[in-house]
């Protein structure tokens, strides 16, 4: 389970900087465009968008894992004995639940999207709406990997922080 986990954690990181890479230069070619031409290019700020939503779409299960999505725990985690434990296994089980009952809609999303291309670029627009459906995904597999190491005892579920960024 553990070398999975190291498997998804490598290709949302690595899909995490490749859009913010695609980000960074989008937004450099029109701000330039803008300050030195007085003209940026159109495809730039969609370019931007697609990629922002890519971005956000890798690196959910990122931040679930490492706790720096949006968390109220100072009261769960004052809790005594297994409530925090307890606490932590129903969010990880909704969590699952939510992924899980979204994914549909979001495949059907996605598949609508292969009738529509993007104004500027021209590109098929499941290939945008894909990044909702991954964001699902993704977050669903982060989550079940939260549960079975809960469930197992290799984990107390408590969030685990990231070896890149120091606090």
């Amino acid at each position: 389970m553990q070398r999975l986990q190291s498997v998804f954690i490598g290709l949302c990181r690595l899909g995490t900087g490749l859009a913010f890479s695609v980000l960074i230069a989008a937004v450099t070619v029109q701000v330039v465009g803008r300050s030195v031409f007085n003209s940026s290019p159109p495809w730039t700020e969609e370019l931007t968008r697609y990629a922002l939503l890519w971005m956000v779409a890798c690196a959910t299960g990122l931040s679930f894992r490492t706790g720096d999505l949006v968390n109220v725990d100072i009261l769960t985690e004052a809790l005594p004995g297994r409530w925090p434990w307890w606490l932590r296994l129903t969010s990880a089980m909704a969590t699952l639940g939510l992924s899980l009952a979204l994914i549909w809609p979001a495949w059907r999303y996605t598949a609508i999207g292969a009738r529509q291309t993007s104004p500027v670029l021209g590109l098929p627009m499941n290939l945008i709406h894909a990044s909702v459906l991954a964001l699902l995904a993704l977050l669903a597999i982060f989550s079940a990997l939260r549960l079975a190491s809960m469930l197992t005892g290799a984990s107390d579920g408590r969030p685990v922080p990231n070896p890149d960024i120091s606090r």
